[in-house]
Formats: C-alpha cells, structure tokens, sequence
C-alpha cells in the first residue's frame, strides 16, 4: 500500500494498493484536482509537487524532467506529477504558482 500525503490541502490522503501508477493518475483517480495543462504529458511544469518527504520512493527522474531541472525549471525538491512513478508513500505540497483558485490550501 502506498500513500500520498498533501500537505498543504488540508492533509488530504491518497492510498492506493499497488505502486508503479505516476502521483497524477493517483491524484485523479481518487477525485482531487490537479493543474495539468499539457494533458499530463512532461511537456510543461504545471504539475509539479514540491516533495516533502519520502522522494527515495518515486522512480528515478525522467527525461523530461531532467531537461526542465537543466533549465532551472524543477527544483531538486520537485517532481512532475505526471511523470513521477510512486513506489511508496510521499508527503508533498502544491508549489503555489500551481494552486486551483477552487480549492482552499493551508499554510
């Protein structure tokens, strides 16, 4: 069982049985918005996670994220949504140039 927790979303959490499914696709699935403008693609930054803990349990980085880490785009304390493959639990936060006006964050 793996699980993420959203910090700053009123510590909402998400569980799903088995890993391998990239944190969008989980955060979809389980009802929760999530900024994705290029269809959850890699072609663009919108939706990325500010990890908090647990970043040893998300597959290693993608092409494209390595690209927009070049770039100066990603923090090494952020991932893409759509393409980080979960393998354990995480604790993230929703950087806040990707916060939903709908949605009430904390902190």
């Amino acid at each position: 069982m793996v699980k993420i927790i959203i910090e700053n979303l009123g510590q909402k959490e998400v569980t799903a049985s088995a890993p391998g499914r990239n944190v969008l696709q989980l955060l979809h699935g389980h009802g929760i918005d999530w900024m994705h403008a290029c269809g959850g693609k890699g072609r663009c930054t919108t939706c990325k996670i500010i990890v908090l803990e647990g970043s040893e349990n998300l597959a290693p980085l993608t092409i494209a994220e390595m690209g927009y880490r070049k770039q100066g785009l990603l923090n090494a304390n952020e991932r893409l949504a759509c393409q980080a493959r979960i393998q354990g639990s995480i604790r993230v936060a929703v950087p806040d140039d990707s916060k939903l006006p709908h949605l009430k964050y904390s902190g």
